[in-house]
């Protein structure tokens, strides 16, 4: 029975573990992913065991079918879906894709009413875990609710939205640091949303690194960052990629429809992780889909296999393609 339920994440070393002193342990990831000590790592793992590696996705959501929503889990007022992302489908998607696990990212369509993904995360928990929702209210609540979300539903990453934040405030205000310290506290990384773009946000994302060295950060989407065709978009990719200074910083290349200009299979995207790559490591990247998204612009076993296409034509090696398409990932959550 307990292998029946064992979780796609275990087998990875605990993120809890290996940041459990980050100031002193993050330089010397850092060098040891450098100095190749990660992917020979990766390498022995792979020849000692006899199962292939697992895929896991860094990013998607689920929300509520319309038969749920008129039930038990109401869509927030004015952020009805319009394509459909129950979990039903979802394990469907991912089946047929052949994807083992997956970090559910709670979605705007229900706010930070978490119940739906609460219930999701309970029916299938060999199958995935969450990452909920910062709420910046200004009375402090949002901080309350982080540590409820963790400690007694067991999110593992909590998201900050900088556009859920009070008219004129950043994600640095009083709140925002309060929220983004307690999450390393808990052990908890932080996924940043730039949906408008990260020359908006990243003098907040540097200051935030500096303070709270201890805090992991994710960065979604890989900072919506495209294939810069301007002086301007070079120097914003540029941030992206000198962000990798902060050894808690950690890009999910998720989404590839979002960052790419091209129709799938994204072939534009290739030389993007490739720098990436260059910059962080394979150990600190991770692949994502954006399900339900992914589904109506590519499909989602397309999604998975759009890596692989962009990994031959890199060229990229088969321990790199690993970290990416689920290693990176499972070390963090085991």
């Amino acid at each position: 029975m307990a292998l029946a339920s064992a979780s796609p994440f275990s087998g990875f070393p605990s993120h809890k573990f290996l940041f459990s002193n980050p100031r002193n342990l993050l330089p010397s990831i850092r060098m040891a992913s450098e100095a190749g000590g990660l992917g020979e790592f990766s390498s022995r793992s792979a020849l000692s065991s006899p199962s292939p590696p697992k895929i896991l996705d860094s990013h998607l959501h689920v929300w509520a079918s319309p038969q749920e929503a008129a039930g038990s889990y109401p869509y927030f007022p004015g952020q009805e879906p319009s394509i459909p992302g129950d979990a039903n489908f979802l394990l469907k998607c991912m089946s047929e894709a052949g994807v083992d696990g997956a970090l559910i990212v709670q979605p705007i369509n229900h706010m930070f009413d978490h119940s739906l993904v609460t219930s999701v995360l309970k029916k299938h928990p060999s199958k995935f875990i969450g990452c909920c929702l910062a709420n910046p209210a200004e009375d402090g609540t949002g901080i309350r609710q982080l540590e409820d979300l963790v400690l007694k539903d067991g999110y593992r990453a909590v998201r900050f939205n900088p556009y859920l934040w009070p008219s004129g405030q950043k994600m640095t205000n009083e709140i925002g640091k309060a929220m983004f310290y307690r999450a390393g506290e808990l052990g908890v990384p932080v996924g940043i949303m730039c949906m408008k773009g990260l020359s908006l946000h990243i003098s907040e994302i540097e200051e935030l690194c500096e303070i709270y060295p201890s805090t992991i950060v994710l960065l979604d989407h890989m900072g919506f960052c495209k294939p810069p065709m301007t002086d301007e978009k070079h120097n914003t990719f540029s941030s992206l990629l000198k962000l990798a200074r902060f050894p808690q910083v950690y890009v999910k290349f998720s989404a590839l429809f979002r960052i790419s200009r091209k129709q799938y299979p994204y072939e534009d995207a290739g030389d993007l992780l490739s720098q990436v790559i260059s910059n962080y490591g394979a150990n600190r990247v991770m692949w994502g889909s954006d399900f339900p998204f992914v589904v109506k612009e590519c499909g989602y076993k397309e999604a998975r296999e759009a890596v692989s296409l962009l990994a031959n034509q890199i060229p990229l090696s088969s321990s790199d393609l690993e970290w990416i398409m689920g290693r990176t990932l499972g070390q963090l959550f085991q």
